[in-house]
């Protein structure tokens, strides 16, 4: 079955497309875009920051845009996307706006439809639990909108050292879903360790309603792409040194006190647009918790 949220960072990973044959971007069709695993019927192909773009919407109503070209799958058989045919007598595709599709609708900051003076939701029984503060930052700035439409609140940990108090506490079960995003993830480490005994602790009834899903980085500021702060990668900080105090040091901004460390944040957040400025190890996994929470009965 096709993973549209893309790759677990403790899964293996998806093999590189090979031997990708052209395939026109018709309208309609149904397609996996390689590198976020987001799957969806293509809307339109347009113009836009002088390139090519394929808009893709999922089963959801949530669009995303791509630049037209490698990196699709159709069927399982990777692809390139190219402009279909011209039909008789049409006329040449035009930029759409920032933030919406070809059909001049809104997109919100996450690539989902835009729902026009929506009232925020009652907010569910069912939680989204993120490590910190800065978690709880960028995940508002990007799906903010996303989450009051589906009426989940974001809560903070303070660290994933507290999760399984805070699921005793909880009491997980079919109308009170729970998803935890947790900052490196990875095979062997302290965070994987700690989720695999809370979910034993849990017990199968219990851990059923909840999904802890994480990314690779240290901290989640290695998850916006490095080259909206003017980097072609993040700094490697050496082991034992804080990882914000060392990026910020390699960045040449002020790092010696708390204040310019929330200084520093708060330039980082305010580079970032949108979905297409985060690394899609995250994105992925922040989809699959909304949507997983979301469909909770509470």
């Amino acid at each position: 079955m096709t993973d549209r949220y893309g790759p677990d960072v403790l899964s293996s990973p998806r093999p590189n497309p090979r031997a990708a044959r052209p395939f026109p971007a018709h309208v309609g069709e149904v397609v996996e875009e390689v590198e976020t695993g987001f799957v969806g019927a293509i809307l339109s192909v347009e113009a836009a920051a002088g390139m090519r773009v394929v808009v893709l919407e999922d089963r959801h109503g949530r669009t995303r845009t791509f630049p037209l070209g490698p990196g699709f799958w159709v069927d399982g058989a990777a692809v390139v996307l190219t402009l279909p045919p011209p039909a008789a007598g049409s006329r040449p595709d035009r930029a759409a706006p920032h933030g919406r599709t070809a059909g001049g609708r809104a997109l919100t900051a996450s690539g989902s439809l835009k729902v026009a003076d929506a009232p925020a939701r009652v907010a569910r029984a069912s939680r989204i639990w993120v490590e910190g503060r800065h978690d709880a930052e960028l995940v508002e700035r990007v799906w903010g909108d996303d989450l009051r439409v589906e009426g989940v609140v974001v809560e903070l940990l303070d660290g994933v050292d507290n999760l399984a108090a805070a699921l005793r506490e909880f009491r997980p079960g079919p109308q009170r879903r729970a998803g935890v995003l947790v900052d490196h993830l990875v095979a062997g480490s302290k965070e994987s360790r700690l989720v695999a005994g809370m979910l034993r602790e849990l017990g199968e009834g219990r851990a059923a309603h909840v999904r802890v899903l994480g990314h690779p980085y240290v901290d989640v500021w290695q998850a916006v792409r490095p080259e909206r702060v003017g980097l072609g990668e993040w700094p490697h900080v050496p082991r034992g040194t804080d990882i914000k105090v060392g990026t910020l040091r390699a960045l040449g901004w002020p790092h010696s006190t708390q204040a310019d460390i929330a200084s520093g944040w708060k330039r980082i957040l305010g580079r970032v647009r949108n979905y297409r400025d985060l690394e899609p190890a995250l994105l992925g996994r922040m989809e699959e918790l909304i949507d997983f929470v979301a469909a909770s009965r509470g």
